[in-house]
């Protein structure tokens, strides 16, 4: 990797980026910065770490992402993470066609085509995916009743969550937070 930039595929949430941090420092690696999604390195990878660190990396879950086209997916997916399940703003929650350009530099057209092509389906689907997935872990929690959860997510009303939670799970809101099967998904597998 003659790359200073290392893109990870797995990365969704802080414990990610912390348990990176600790490969790279038992692996003595210098970085300069881990984030969702990017390792920045102080100098490149030498070959013997980069086997290392690849092999370690894929018994974590992660694997380092070379091709650009799926470094930009990825980049897609951490920005929504980031967007849903990270900042507790229900203001800026959504707005999909602003937040994704602004951070990966390219019109939201290309970024939703290429998106629809390599994943198979919209980035609006994975969207409301991740915001439905959200949706389950407060319901989890039975801190926050429902209507409170779509105000949170920046939902229109607590029917439109209802409706789209529905679709997605196939249970109403209350009847999930009812069963005593609760099924969540890891971030990475959506």
């Amino acid at each position: 990797m003659s790359n200073s930039i290392l893109h990870i595929k797995g990365m969704v949430c802080p414990r990610c980026i912390m348990a990176v941090e600790d490969l790279l420092n038992k692996l003595n690696i210098e970085y300069k910065q881990v984030s969702l999604g990017t390792v920045h390195l102080n100098n490149p990878i030498d070959p013997e770490n980069e086997i290392s660190l690849n092999q370690s990396l894929n018994k974590m879950g992660f694997e380092i992402l070379n091709d650009k086209k799926t470094q930009t997916i990825e980049k897609i997916k951490n920005a929504i993470i980031n967007n849903v399940h990270h900042q507790n703003d229900p203001e800026k929650i959504g707005r999909l066609s602003e937040l994704l350009p602004e951070i990966l530099g390219q019109n939201y057209t290309s970024l939703s085509s290429l998106f629809s092509d390599i994943e198979g389906y919209t980035i609006e689907k994975y969207f409301i995916l991740q915001k439905i997935e959200k949706s389950k872990e407060l319901l989890v929690y039975e801190e926050l009743s429902i209507s409170e959860i779509a105000h949170k997510l920046n939902y229109s009303s607590s029917q439109h969550l209802s409706r789209q939670f529905k679709n997605v799970t196939g249970l109403s809101p209350s009847e999930f937070k009812k069963t005593t099967k609760k099924v969540r998904l890891p971030l990475s597998e959506i």
